[in-house]
């Protein structure tokens, strides 16, 4: 019985038109969440020139931007690609939601590096709002420690796209060995 391996990327062999799909989503999602920092340092910078906002914000935040970006990207591609083939990797609601406020917690408090360097002056009000919302305590250390809790954020990110990477690869193998519980067709 010849059985057909199952892998989102096969090397030397051409992808199929679910895997082509499924990487289009996550390049699609990847292009969007840089896009959407950038305008979010460039409206909340008068101040500056945007092309001095954005030189700026990837000078001091490069691995938030393309952490985030890969890792939400990454993340959109895999679960594009299991639901083509009829399986859902989305486990508990409340760990997907865990992975989305991970990015946001990432991003935001990335923008509080950028205020001393004068980008995203807008947050200045953010910040003095934050002492009233969370208590002064709590808003010195995000500001304080914005970087190495950006840095937590994103790995938060990383740590969910690691888990649907790994829930993705045993559904697959379980696809191979026939034992899947969910459909098998593959559109």
């Amino acid at each position: 019985m010849n059985q057909k391996k199952m892998s989102m990327f096969s090397l030397g062999k051409p992808l199929s038109f679910n895997t082509k799909r499924a990487l289009l989503k996550g390049i699609a999602a990847s292009v969007i969440v840089t896009a959407l920092y950038i305008t979010i340092v460039v409206v909340t910078t008068p101040n500056l020139p945007p092309a001095t906002a954005i030189a700026t914000a990837f000078t001091i935040n490069p691995l938030i931007i393309g952490g985030t970006a890969a890792a939400v990207g990454a993340q959109v591609a895999m679960t594009s690609y299991s639901k083509n083939l009829g399986c859902s990797l989305r486990g508990r609601k409340a760990l997907v939601g865990a992975g989305s406020s991970g990015t946001a917690f990432s991003s935001f408090l990335s923008f509080f590096s950028l205020v001393p360097l004068g980008c995203c002056g807008s947050w200045l009000l953010i910040l003095s709002l934050l002492p009233s919302v969370v208590g002064t305590s709590v808003s010195a250390a995000l500001i304080q420690y914005s970087i190495p809790l950006s840095y937590a954020g994103l790995a938060i990110v990383a740590g969910f796209t690691a888990l649907t990477a790994a829930k993705l690869r045993k559904e697959l193998k379980l696809r191979q060995s026939g034992i899947s519980k969910f459909k098998e067709d593959n559109r």
